[in-house]
């Protein structure tokens, strides 16, 4: 379940990771809780500031991917990750000084997502690079378990916190979280990463990255699948905020405990996830699966009449949140051409993360005008409706076949 922690290159990141991705989820629940704050409790507010954050994903990610196939993955990854750190102290040194208007949290908001939207295919692109085609697989199960076990501490601290001394201090300590991973970057030994060869600088490279993408019905299927599964469904960190707040009636303490509740989902579903990789690629129908039970499960998720419960739901709806994504991000990289990886990542991670300028808002008017927990129907109707359509596409192509023989052994038996 542990392979990929046998490679050194990729123990140093994944310890400074976990360190780093505390103090991100310790933001995100400070900055959505600021942004209500000084907003007086708008959905829609919420909504503008995770939209601008996510913006820059739809210009930049595609060159991203361009550049990923072409520099240094490691290098270019301490020069973001300084960048990126260097964000939260700036919003950390305007809240902590009493300063700070909801102008400056739009600001950086899109200074951070400039940096996240060039960071993020370059970070996915190299995990191949650390630890070799063979274990890949095993890899972003181990780097979904890392990201959850943050997701399971980060939001529950920033709840103490906020309470204890505020959000700027939350922003000041994930700021300077990024030294654990920047120094597990900087510690790496170059020589023992499994590098493809760098593609030359040419004319038509995006383009060519994008005929790659279109010429194959299975990653198209798939970008399709991610982009309406992640736009309408996994908005839960805004959502959560207003439900919380409005609905509930709650402190930070009870939207970090909700938080915690999808991240002990997820986490399960990438401890499950590590231990399949060692079956080899995942396959289509855990992908379909994996999303038609996310958004059948996020429908009855918004049914939940207290916290208790609507928390028991979300450790479910994690978990197959979870497996989705994990299941997509492995078999997008498993199953392109290497010179293709840092383009087509790039591409991938677009239709991913650039939906949520799309959502975020739309969701943040479905709850001002519908009620805090619209978004929850109707991000999982949308989720489920896609997964359907999606599998009825892969069923005709080939990509799926339903385990025909076990059904009617199943049903020999029962007859019986």
């Amino acid at each position: 379940m542990f392979s990929s922690l046998r490679t050194r290159n990729y123990r140093l990141y994944a310890s400074g990771q976990v360190i780093s991705l505390i103090g991100v989820w310790m933001q995100r629940v400070a900055q959505d809780w600021l942004v209500l704050q000084l907003s007086d409790g708008s959905p829609v507010a919420l909504g503008i500031a995770v939209a601008i954050q996510f913006a820059p994903t739809l210009a930049l990610s595609l060159w991203a991917g361009v550049l990923a196939d072409r520099l240094d993955k490691r290098k270019f990854l301490i020069v973001l990750q300084a960048a990126i750190g260097l964000c939260g102290l700036t919003l950390g040194a305007l809240d902590v000084t009493g300063v700070v208007q909801l102008w400056h949290v739009y600001l950086l908001c899109l200074v951070l997502g400039v940096f996240t939207a060039v960071e993020t295919p370059v970070r996915q692109s190299f995990s191949v690079e650390m630890v070799g085609k063979a274990q890949v697989t095993n890899a972003v199960a181990l780097n979904s378990m890392t990201f959850n076990i943050a997701r399971i501490l980060g939001p529950a601290l920033a709840g103490l916190m906020i309470n204890w001394v505020g959000t700027g201090w939350v922003f000041v300590v994930n700021g300077a979280s990024f030294a654990g991973v920047i120094t597990g970057l900087v510690l790496m030994n170059p020589a023992e990463l499994f590098r493809s060869k760098p593609v030359p600088r040419g004319r038509g490279q995006l383009r060519e990255g994008l005929r790659y993408v279109r010429g194959r019905a299975d990653l198209v299927v798939i970008m399709v699948l991610a982009f309406g599964v992640s736009t309408f469904g996994l908005n839960f960190h805004s959502t959560l905020a207003v439900i919380s707040r409005n609905e509930f009636h709650g402190d930070a303490s009870l939207y970090g405990a909700l938080s915690t509740a999808i991240a002990v989902g997820t986490l399960s579903g990438a401890i499950m996830a590590a231990r399949r990789s060692s079956r080899g690629q995942p396959r289509q129908r855990l992908l379909i699966g994996g999303a038609a039970a996310f958004g059948a499960l996020e429908i009855i998720t918004g049914f939940m009449p207290d916290p208790w419960t609507m928390g028991a739901l979300l450790v479910l709806t994690g978990a197959a949140a979870l497996t989705f994504t994990t299941v997509s991000n492995a078999i997008v990289q498993l199953s392109v051409a290497p010179e293709m990886r840092g383009r087509v990542m790039g591409l991938y991670m677009l239709v991913f993360l650039g939906g949520n300028p799309l959502g975020s808002p739309l969701m943040g008017w479905v709850a001002e005008h519908w009620g805090p927990r619209s978004p929850v129907f109707l991000g999982g109707a949308i989720s489920l409706l896609f997964a359907l359509v999606c599998g009825v596409v892969l069923m005709r192509r080939g990509g799926i076949r339903l385990p025909v023989r076990r059904l009617v052994r199943l049903r020999v038996l029962t007859r019986k």
